[in-house]
């Protein structure tokens, strides 16, 4: 029996959030930049067989969001919601920050 293929699609704010991080951890050593770059893309990837692998969002979860789940690559959270057969990354982001806070702020933005 063949398992399910999920395909995985970074939005442009997950894409750019990816980058950010990337770019300050590069200033002071691109060797970490670049492992770290690797560990994140291939958490996501395990995506394409495991989708549901990872946790509901707690902080969304108590205001009974359910749609979102989260993969940990310490300390990031990568943010993402599965529709169909298509996993969309939604966010990375460092994970002593507050959610509510993040979320907040990109509503305030667009």
């Amino acid at each position: 029996m063949q398992k399910e293929l999920f395909s995985v699609l970074w939005t442009d704010t997950a894409f750019q959030d990816l980058e950010s991080i990337i770019d300050h951890i590069a200033l002071d050593s691109i060797d970490s930049a670049l492992d770290i770059y690797q560990r994140i893309k291939n958490k996501s990837n395990t995506l394409t067989s495991f989708p549901h692998r990872g946790r509901i969002v707690p902080e969304l979860q108590f205001h009974n969001i359910l749609n979102y789940r989260e993969l940990i690559v310490t300390p990031w959270r990568i943010i993402y919601r599965i529709e169909g057969n298509t996993v969309y990354v939604l966010s990375v982001f460092d994970g002593r920050r507050n959610v509510e806070d993040l979320l907040l702020s990109r509503l305030i933005n667009e």
